[in-house]
């Protein structure tokens, strides 16, 4: 059984989209398990599941729905206050798919709830967490917080995905001091659609990595 997290070193990093290029590239099951700001503007449908579905290339079934769609766009456990819910954290169970691609919201320790973080759910599920890791400045302390971070709650890193121009002394030192393992590195890509992703992973990555 192939189950993965896809997490973040920070938001808008690049993790939707190569979260979408690794469920592409597995045939697997996409899920987020929540889903804070909805873009009415946005032309491809305000959330995650619809940029993945449109650059995936996975047929609609395989995108799973969100357990919980909230609209304003910041943490969940804010996002889930402001529409008037409460995330049931024991309700995020696992869904019944394989292979399955699991993406977080922003990075590994935003808050689901005001006492449990995305590693907290992490932890619970047991599941193998791949890091997306920017290559701009900063990029270092972010991804070595963020491998303490799983590590110190027992998450399983299966390794780190970079996305950006390429920063060859970044990334090795990230993945030297951390102990992990380099996957590959994801680069910006004109123009961004399903095919152009599907090659670009095919190129950088080995999809045996993820398995």
């Amino acid at each position: 059984m192939t189950r993965l997290v896809v997490t973040g070193t920070d938001t808008g990093i690049g993790k939707t989209v190569f979260a979408a290029a690794l469920a592409g590239a597995l045939r697997a099951h996409y899920w987020k398990p929540v889903q804070a700001g909805l873009d009415a503007n946005d032309p491809y449908g305000g959330a995650d599941r619809d940029h993945v579905l449109r650059l995936s290339g996975l047929p609609d079934d395989r995108v799973l729905p969100d357990a919980w769609r909230l609209n304003t766009p910041c943490s969940p456990h804010r996002a889930a206050e402001l529409d008037g819910v409460e995330i049931d954290v024991d309700a995020l169970t696992l869904p019944d798919a394989d292979p399955l691609v699991i993406e977080g919201a922003g990075g590994a320790l935003v808050p689901v709830t005001r006492q449990v973080t995305y590693a907290d759910v992490f932890a619970r599920w047991g599941v193998p967490a791949v890091i997306v890791a920017r290559t701009e400045l900063g990029t270092i302390n972010h991804s070595l917080l963020t491998v303490e971070a799983l590590r110190s709650r027992g998450v399983p890193i299966k390794g780190i995905a970079f996305v950006g121009e390429a920063a060859e002394d970044s990334e090795s030192t990230i993945c030297q001091m951390a102990g992990v393992q380099r996957l590959g590195r994801l680069p910006v890509l004109a123009p961004l659609d399903a095919a152009t992703l599907a090659a670009a992973f095919a190129e950088n990555f080995d999809a045996g990595d993820f398995a």
